[in-house]
């Protein structure tokens, strides 16, 4: 059964070649316009899997990815999201808020459709299990992330984690069983600082990796998922 998206873009002719590059591979693509109209998709229709540009007429993207996360029936839906160029706030604003990739304007609908397919593949779309729910549950079984004191224990035992590896294994466990590209993961926990690379990420999952082994010697949570990025396994 072809996937189902909703695309949510305000500019019909950004609208029509992403549409295009989409169907092209064979996915069924919903366009709305307004935000107003995507809830009301959401409302009447499955989709699985979102993409959602920042600025809107009648809103933001961002409002709408909040509500999808914190409504059980969505919940667990992959999104993408689509920010103007040098909008860091709203890239780091919306992987906050439950994001699973994004991508700056003017962008190639090539690699669109190819960060679309990945995200896909991982949420299991063409396996019978294209909402699953069961890693974040089982993740908030293992982990708890105190994020007011910036902690996280495993397993009940605090985990000795520097302010940018809470910030990374926080927005790991946010998003549990997706992958997340180093991009994603830069702008989770570094923000605008132009020092950090994606050697930095790595470096800082290296030690993330070791810290929990520490901990649970018998798994490895954190997979790496060549070209893509990184996702936490429970």
């Amino acid at each position: 059964m072809s996937a189902r998206l909703l695309l949510l873009e305000d500019d019909p002719a950004i609208a029509r070649t992403v549409a295009y590059a989409l169907e092209r591979d064979g996915l069924t693509v919903t366009h709305s316009l307004l935000v107003h109209d995507a809830r009301q998709q959401l409302q009447s229709a499955r989709f699985d899997l979102l993409v959602l540009d920042v600025g809107l007429p009648d809103g933001s993207g961002l409002d709408l990815l909040r509500d999808v996360r914190n409504t059980a029936p969505t919940a667990a839906l992959p999104v993408l999201m689509l920010s103007a160029h040098g909008e860091e706030i709203d890239r780091v604003l919306g992987l906050e808020l439950g994001a699973d990739d994004y991508l700056t304007k003017p962008f190639s609908p090539r690699e669109l459709a190819a960060r679309v397919k990945a995200l896909l593949r991982r949420a299991g779309h063409g396996n019978g299990n294209s909402h699953p729910a069961a890693p974040a549950a089982t993740a908030a079984a293992l982990f708890h992330d105190d994020e007011t004191g910036q902690r996280i224990s495993l397993r009940g035992q605090a985990l000795p984690l520097t302010r940018r590896e809470y910030r990374l294994l926080s927005h790991l466990l946010r998003g549990a069983g997706r992958i997340h590209s180093r991009d994603a993961l830069l702008a989770a926990a570094w923000g605008d600082d132009s020092e950090s690379t994606d050697r930095t990420v790595d470096t800082h999952i290296k030690t993330l990796r070791a810290k929990l082994r520490e901990v649970d010697p018998a798994r490895e949570y954190i997979s790496t998922h060549r070209g893509m990025g990184y996702c936490l396994d429970i």
